[in-house]
């Protein structure tokens, strides 16, 4: 077990942090040099982590690599109730099976950040699957309903008149329990889990261990430099994404993103990120050129450094230069009868251009559909559109399709 030295310290307690409670004991515990369980707890109830998701797991590789373990929590409960933290609504339910699916997935991906030989996978399953009723009554003892309605959404929604299902109540309690089950030492999470964690720690308290150290993560904001990043939003970069998607979606950042996310999500010593921000402020550089370094960081990060150079390739020749790449993906066009009615929408998600026809009619109505480099405006059918083979179709900035019969 190491005891970080005061610059490794430094590292922790600052990049990528937004506040620890309690800062004072959590660094009495790094230096007792004995191994510290980390929960994060996540909800499948989507399969795909994105760079808002990083920012906390590179924090606990960085104390992996110190020798402290991390305990990953599985959600297959809290998920089909719906955390609403940062929401104005319920979210739906899912059913096991869903929550099974996304799970694996979402696995697959925080494996590619986290060290999986120095982490523990917990199912909430293994304490909850035996709860009895009187267990529950027991656990929503320990609190009452003014004390809920403090949290920020809680409030906002209950102040405004809206629906708060009992379930989502629930919520808290559960992921509180999460932490007595597996004994935690310190929870991680962003600055919307702030008041669950906070109950984990008084819950714990309350069962005779140890509070946990509270460790928040600053929220990401998305590629609109705006709003926190979310898939829901599309202003999300997927850490499984194609190399080509995630280098394009890093330089279509705005400049004032480029500090944050150097901070969070890379290594990039201090006294370099100093002179980047101060050049930036200066404006003695053109911030594409941060941009292209910052959008081959993760790209080595996530695939490899061949496949940045690639990338990075692939943009000046698509984006910069506005040229048309030779070697892009084919699409068999239907026959005649099966185009009759389709819309290019239809045809764009068939193409695999798009993850959802939502997504299609938003590109085109943001004149970011084009056909043999002629944008089209409107979802029109297929037919209409005398698509033939040899047509390029493009859709936003980075993505082609060549039609074949």
């Amino acid at each position: 077990m190491d005891v970080p030295d005061e610059r490794t310290m430094e590292r922790l307690l600052r990049r990528g942090v937004a506040e620890i409670i309690v800062q004072s004991e959590f660094v009495e515990l790094l230096k007792m040099g004995r191994p510290l369980r980390l929960k994060m707890g996540f909800d499948p109830s989507a399969p795909d982590i994105h760079l808002g998701h990083a920012v906390g797991l590179r924090k606990l590789r960085q104390l992996q690599e110190l020798g402290h373990t991390v305990v990953l929590i599985v959600g297959d409960w809290t998920a089909r109730i719906g955390d609403p933290s940062g929401r104005s609504a319920t979210r739906p339910m899912l059913t096991a099976e869903q929550v099974r699916e996304n799970a694996e997935t979402y696995l697959a991906q925080f494996f590619k950040i986290v060290d999986r030989d120095r982490a523990e996978t917990r199912w909430q399953s293994e304490w909850f699957g035996d709860f009895t009723l009187t267990d529950v009554i027991n656990l929503t003892s320990k609190f009452t309903v003014a004390q809920f309605l403090a949290r920020e959404d809680f409030a906002k929604r209950f102040k405004a008149n809206q629906p708060i299902a009992i379930t989502e109540l629930l919520y808290p309690l559960l992921q509180a329990y999460d932490s007595v089950a597996v004994e935690s030492d310190v929870e991680f999470g962003g600055t919307d889990q702030r008041f669950n964690l906070l109950v984990g720690r008084d819950l714990q308290e309350m069962r005779g261990q140890k509070p946990q150290q509270c460790f928040l993560m600053p929220l990401l904001p998305g590629t609109d430099g705006v709003q926190k990043m979310s898939k829901s939003l599309g202003n999300y970069i997927g850490i499984d994404e194609p190399a080509n998607d995630i280098y394009g979606k890093t330089m279509s950042l705005p400049d004032s993103m480029i500090i944050p996310y150097f901070d969070y999500l890379t290594d990039l010593p201090d006294g370099e990120l100093s002179e980047m921000r101060s050049a930036l402020e200066a404006g003695s550089v053109n911030p594409i050129e941060f941009k292209k370094r910052l959008a081959a960081d993760l790209v080595t990060q996530f695939h490899d450094a061949p496949s940045a150079i690639s990338a990075g390739e692939y943009f000046e020749l698509t984006v910069q230069r506005s040229q048309v790449p030779e070697d892009i993906p084919v699409f068999v066009l239907p026959a005649l009868d099966e185009l009759k009615g389709k819309r290019l929408s239809r045809l764009l998600q068939d193409a695999g251009m798009v993850t959802s026809i939502s997504e299609a009619r938003r590109l085109i109505l943001q004149g970011a559909v084009q056909i043999n480099g002629h944008v089209v405006k409107s979802d029109d059918g297929a037919d209409t559109l005398d698509l033939k083979a040899n047509d390029v179709i493009r859709a936003g900035r980075r993505r082609y399709v060549r039609l074949v019969r």
